[in-house]
């Protein structure tokens, strides 16, 4: 990425009016047809949002997308709009055992509407904010009840693979167990044992950290500072880590950069969130903050083109034949390989969140740089036919699932899900930082 240094908030901040003005169009045009959606909503098919078979974990994503737009621009529609979503489709998926996404379809939906349930026009009340408050603890107990130990060195929450796999995404599906203990959750075993929530998720953090993340100590030969594996896989009769792995990057030893930027997010989450509770464990906090910096790092030096944007994987066969493509601005358009805005839009807020929280201006930049680009055109969808927000963003590549419009050598044009409501967060971010605001934060709630 080429940072542009001296970029401040304000600098942008004159793009967030149209930005949300979007947002505006696009989601009343995606509840108009709520009810004809066979499945959630995950990405587009030529400019119209379709489900995917696979996992039921952009739901939240959808739902949330409103209570965002509500927090923005205060329009109560979209409370209401948001709010009726959660309460009608996401009870289910509370209790959900199959699966490690609990953080975004939950924190998404009800810890939204826990979180801004005492800002004017919410019209939230007291019971309100209980019921939150019941489903944010009951889904921090079930993710943590999907559980694979490593002994002396802890454990992890392991994905739907199963107990023998561990995912990069899961770091950011933390605020699930972080929420739950913040409301006084605990989980009890089989018997009857407590099982504090703090320290399942500290021992998935280090876990992640150490298993997920590559720190340049030779671990194996492309172990390069800060580069991520999407999977780490284990033995699940005696817990030995066995090899990397990945679902939906090029190769274990290339990185998927949607996993790497889960991590840049993830881990800045994690650290404002210790910083809140104070008296964390210092080996996990200085883990945390060693994940961190690592892998934002790499997002900045090795995933991101100059734009801050990346391209889907870091070892993409393809991207020899772009030249030296760091050193321009990604190409949503090649012949090559597709880009990932949606990367950029969780990797950026990322990047903002972890250089407030160390008070270091060039992450920062780097984020409001990345920011600047999928704000504007091509990335901002201004298409009235288009149902989606931030354009250029790929699901599945290995699976071929990402639509090429026609005239085009690779998927491109196109919108899910995650990137509109991560562009959405980057957009409260940016504006905070352009007010002089803190940060919006999962576990800091608005109003009495």
């Amino acid at each position: 990425m080429v940072i542009d240094e001296g970029l401040k908030a304000g600098d942008i901040a004159g793009m967030l009016g149209p930005f949300w003005e979007l947002s505006e169009v696009k989601l009343l045009r995606l509840a108009e047809r709520r009810r004809a959606f066979d499945g959630p909503p995950v990405h587009t098919v030529a400019g119209r949002f379709v489900p995917r078979p696979w996992t039921d974990w952009t739901r939240g994503f959808y739902h949330g997308s409103f209570l965002l737009h509500f927090e923005a621009t205060g329009d109560r529609r979209f409370w209401e709009l948001g709010r009726a979503g959660t309460l009608e489709e996401m009870a289910p998926h509370l209790t959900d055992f199959a699966v490690h996404d609990h953080g975004f379809n939950i924190v998404s939906t009800y810890g939204n509407l826990w979180r801004l349930a005492g800002r004017a026009g919410s019209g939230a009340g007291a019971c309100e904010v209980r019921l939150c408050e019941q489903a944010l603890r009951v889904s921090g107990a079930v993710q943590a009840r999907r559980w694979a130990g490593l002994g002396e060195e802890g454990g992890y929450i392991y994905s739907f693979n199963g107990p023998h796999s561990l995912f990069v995404d899961t770091v950011r599906t933390l605020r699930s167990l972080a929420l739950a203990h913040l409301l006084g959750q605990g989980l009890r075993d089989q018997v009857g044992r407590e099982v504090p929530l703090l320290a399942r998720l500290e021992s998935h953090l280090l876990s992640t950290a150490r298993y997920n993340v590559y720190y340049g100590e030779g671990r194996d030969i492309y172990d390069l500072r800060g580069r991520v594996a999407h999977e780490a896989i284990f033995n699940p009769e005696d817990g030995s880590f066995r090899a990397p792995g990945t679902q939906q990057g090029y190769s274990p030893f290339s990185t998927w950069t949607r996993g790497l930027a889960w991590a840049v997010l993830g881990f800045a989450e994690q650290l404002e969130f210790f910083g809140h509770l104070g008296g964390i464990d210092a080996k996990v906090a200085e883990r945390a903050l060693e994940a961190a910096r690592a892998t934002a790092d790499f997002y900045i030096e090795n995933a991101s083109a100059a734009d801050g944007v990346p391209y889907w994987d870091t070892g993409a066969p393809g991207l020899h034949a772009l030249g030296d493509w760091q050193a321009k601005a990604a190409d949503p358009f090649n012949g090559h390989e597709p880009v990932d805005s949606g990367a950029a839009a969780i990797a950026a807020q990322g990047l903002l969140r972890l250089g407030r929280h160390l008070g270091e201006g060039r992450y920062v930049a780097a984020g409001l740089t990345a920011a600047r680009a999928l704000f504007k055109e091509p990335y901002l969808s201004r298409g009235a036919g288009h149902e989606g927000l931030l354009l250029h963003g790929v699901y599945h590549r290995p699976r071929g699932w990402d639509h090429v419009p026609a005239g085009q050598a690779v998927p491109c044009g196109e919108a899910t899900m995650w990137g509109d409501y991560h562009a959405r967060e980057l957009a409260l971010c940016v504006e905070a930082l352009a007010s002089g605001r803190d940060l919006p934060k999962f576990f800091s709630r608005e109003g009495p």
